[in-house]
């Protein structure tokens, strides 16, 4: 292992990228034999095939992936040291790679905005996902920080809460249940939901509270994609839904929708700020997670409508402290 190079790193990588020596030769700027040698010599030096050579291209192997796995935390390793050697001679620069699961999408712009006004020459992009997708991120070391709603089983992390996240549940104005109070489990139960896909974390909340409900979460409701569809779709009297209270800011605002007052919501979950054990902590990766500690549950929109007597941090809310937003009249 002693004889491995950068370039033959870089090599495999561009091969499982682009699944083709040539295609992968072309991306390198090397030739097609070049490229050939260099992973000739890595399979020579663990006497392991890294790939699997078919018809469609270059598949490969569990050792390839192991192999792809090391190099991705190399790469991740040299860019995090080019940001330590600029901290040490003083410079506040960095970058920082973001990931959020799509319901984190209506707060994270303006959390970057604030925290970028604060660290103007720390370089910040963002990847918006779902759930799976941004585990997936994690997992191939493609986002250095994570914003989600509960930490992932999958990888080996460590979380910090930032913020409170309330789920809700939301009707269009005219429902028939607008106007009632401590809505029962049962009750609620018997209307039809439309819900995000499998995996999600709201749909694995709503399986959650609909458990002890004999039958119920075996036919839960039509699936959507997206948030915002399912808002859409409730708007346009569809059904009701279980959502992030931090999507519906602007909705509820115009009266376009309505959260219920159901017994047991809402159901408040938290926030939180995830990076990967092996990840070694980099200057801007700790500038932005003590920003987060500090400021984050500022930018959650929402927390003071639906309960006005609460502050950040507190314990949940009594029930006179979350009566639904009523309609502006």
């Amino acid at each position: 292992m002693r004889n491995l190079t950068l370039k033959q790193f870089k090599t495999v990588q561009a091969i499982v990228s682009h699944g083709k020596i040539v295609s992968a030769a072309q991306v390198l700027g090397l030739s097609p034999p070049a490229v050939t040698i260099q992973l000739r010599q890595v399979e020579e030096e663990f006497q392991l095939a890294l790939f699997d050579r078919t018809s469609d291209g270059m598949r490969p192997t569990t050792a390839g992936l192991a192999f792809v796995e090391a190099a991705q935390a190399i790469e991740e390793r040299l860019r995090m040291l080019e940001d330590e050697m600029d901290a040490i001679k003083g410079v506040r620069t960095g970058s920082l790679r973001l990931g959020v699961v799509s319901t984190a999408k209506y707060f994270a712009p303006r959390l970057m905005a604030g925290f970028m006004k604060e660290h103007p020459d720390i370089d910040m992009r963002l990847a918006i996902g779902n759930r799976a997708e941004t585990i997936d991120r994690l997992k191939n070391h493609d986002i250095d920080i994570a914003l989600m709603g509960r930490p992932p089983k999958e990888v080996s992390v460590r979380a910090s809460v930032f913020g409170d996240h309330p789920l809700v549940i939301i009707a269009p104005p005219e429902h028939k249940l607008v106007s009632a109070r401590d809505i029962s489990k049962e009750r609620i139960a018997e209307e039809h939901f439309l819900i995000r896909e499998p995996g999600s974390g709201t749909r694995i909340s709503l399986e959650i509270f609909l458990s002890d409900v004999p039958g119920r979460i075996d036919d839960l409701g039509v699936e959507m994609g997206s948030n915002e569809t399912i808002k859409q779709a409730v708007m346009a009297g569809l059904g009701i839904a279980f959502i992030s209270a931090h999507t519906i800011a602007a909705e509820t605002e115009a009266g376009r929708l309505v959260i219920l007052d159901v017994a047991g919501m809402p159901i408040r979950r938290q926030w939180f700020s995830v990076m990967r054990t092996d990840h070694v902590i980099s200057p801007a990766m700790a500038t932005f997670n003590d920003f987060l500690m500090r400021k984050g549950a500022t930018y959650l929109p929402l927390f003071g409508k639906l309960y006005p007597h609460a502050e950040a941090g507190e314990a949940a809310p009594t029930r006179q402290a979350r009566r639904p937003a009523r309609r502006p009249k």
